[in-house]
């Protein structure tokens, strides 16, 4: 007697995290540019930028998903 074979598949969801490195490549910017961008005490100061994750004492990352969307939000608002 054949049984159905269970095809639930979980979906756990995946997260691709960018070192700073990573980051400047994504988004074309120097490293002082992106830290100007998250000092709120900078003039460059963006509130919409992602924030940074701490992964470690020492180690910090950015969403991949979050940067890509604040570019595209940058490209949609240059092209309105």
């Amino acid at each position: 007697m054949n049984m159905p074979i269970n095809t639930t598949i979980s979906h756990q969801p995946t997260y691709k995290m960018l070192s700073m490195k990573q980051l400047i490549e994504q988004t074309g910017l120097s490293r002082s540019t992106l830290y100007n961008m998250m000092d709120v005490k900078s003039k460059r100061y963006d509130p919409t930028f992602p924030r940074a994750i701490k992964l470690t004492e020492a180690r910090v990352c950015w969403l991949e998903s979050e940067v890509n969307a604040w570019l595209e939000s940058k490209i949609n608002s240059s092209r309105g």
